[in-house]
């Protein structure tokens, strides 16, 4: 039976800049090697040579460190196009990002460009060879792109990356895979999330009542995957949308790949419906406008905090939140006391502020049944600070849970 070794770099015990190394026999794998974009950012131990990287999606979390691991080691990452394309628009944006605010740069744009050359793509349901090794991709479902990993041999691991196993209005859930070994996200250990369609009709209702009293309703929302989502709940408005932000190429890209949305057609039908920022006479519009969606996410920079600076008075206008806020973010900042940092002055929020849950991850018990789908003898949970919760339900069902905190080794 095959031996496989394994440590995290990153991602343990914790939510971002995941980093799982294994070594399988002799041959030494990766997946993953993110960053995280808190102030300052977070990265995650350096990565001992490997013979090949297998990227899961192109959040920033996951993908952010490539550029750095590919001009000191000669491998190539695999992954599928979608991810290829969106991981390394991002990847440029963290060069601004990090300039832009000071930080140290753990890479520049000449090693994002070695990076884009060392991409071998893969398909769903595609398998690639590393020394011998067969592994074969499956959708995840958390965002357009993402992928699972099943490694073949003697014994069969599935690495998750991050998965959502609902339908929801852009991609399909991701489906168990029957393996020995699990080495799965726990991001919502402990958490479930509402039902979706109740989640989707609370927004729309909220978004109508903010028009009727006369004020605008700004949405914050990630570039990758939730704004193309919140596009497509919209696109049936009868009043006008406008789009501000990154959201707009992550759009363009997702649309030239349609195989990896659930509906090419319905996307290009909302993103054909939704009004584009393009200018600052676009922006200057669209803050006329009803509804805004716009990045980022969290509020920490972006096109949001101008129009959020507009309307932070108006008792009438509301920010809806749709994704979570990290500790340290302005989001959390917002949510907790009501304040924004804008160009480093806290500023006082007085207008309607609301949070909707569109998580692209599993909840606790949707975890719990994935797992049980994949009926595997070992499970081991990362990506999550909360992970003893689900390995509690899970060993109840009489799962073997590791729980190895970065830099521990464990064994499957």
């Amino acid at each position: 039976m095959m031996r496989i070794q394994g440590e995290f770099l990153g991602g343990g015990h914790e939510v971002g800049r995941l980093g799982i190394y294994l070594k399988c026999d002799r041959t030494r794998l990766l997946f993953d090697y993110g960053m995280t974009a808190t102030a300052p950012p977070l990265y995650p131990r350096e990565s001992p040579p490997v013979d090949r990287m297998f990227l899961t999606h192109s959040h920033l979390d996951h993908c952010g460190m490539i550029p750095w691991l590919t001009a000191r080691y000669d491998i190539d990452v695999v992954t599928t196009p979608m991810s290829r394309e969106i991981g390394l628009l991002l990847m440029e944006d963290s060069i601004k990002v990090g300039q832009s605010e000071g930080y140290p740069e753990p890479y520049n744009i000449d090693d994002v460009k070695i990076a884009s050359k060392r991409f071998r793509e893969i398909k769903f349901g595609g398998t690639s060879d590393a020394d011998g090794l067969q592994v074969k991709a499956h959708s995840a479902g958390h965002i357009p792109g993402a992928t699972m990993y099943e490694l073949g041999g003697s014994s069969t691991t599935l690495v998750t990356g991050d998965i959502h196993t609902i339908d929801t209005r852009l991609v399909n859930g991701a489906k168990p895979v029957r393996c020995d070994n699990l080495i799965m996200e726990s991001t919502y250990s402990g958490r479930n999330h509402e039902d979706r369609a109740k989640t989707e009709y609370r927004l729309l209702k909220k978004v109508e009542e903010v028009h009727e009293r006369g004020g605008k309703a700004i949405i914050p929302a990630f570039a990758v995957g939730r704004t193309q989502e919140l596009l497509l709940l919209l696109k049936d408005m009868k009043r006008d949308f406008w789009l501000d932000g990154m959201g707009r190429k992550v759009s363009k890209a997702y649309l030239s790949m349609p195989e990896y949305v659930r509906s090419g057609k319905r996307l290009r039908q909302a993103v054909n419906r939704t009004k584009m920022v393009k200018s600052r006479h676009g922006r200057a519009r669209a803050a006329r406008s009803d509804t805004i969606v716009t990045t980022s996410g969290m509020l920490d920079g972006g096109p949001v905090i101008d129009y959020l600076d507009n309307l932070k008075d108006d008792p009438r206008s509301a920010i809806l939140l749709t994704g979570y806020q990290v500790e340290g973010s302005n989001g959390r900042r917002l949510l907790n006391d009501g304040v924004i940092d804008v160009q480093g002055a806290t500023v006082k929020v007085n207008c309607e502020v609301a949070q909707f849950d569109f998580s692209a991850h599993a909840g606790h018990d949707q975890l719990l049944e994935f797992a049980r789908g994949c009926a595997p003898e070992k499970i081991v949970l990362c990506h999550g600070d909360n992970r003893e919760v689900l390995a509690e339900d899970l060993r109840r069902d009489g799962f073997e849970v590791l729980l190895p905190l970065n830099g521990e080794k464990f064994e499957l």
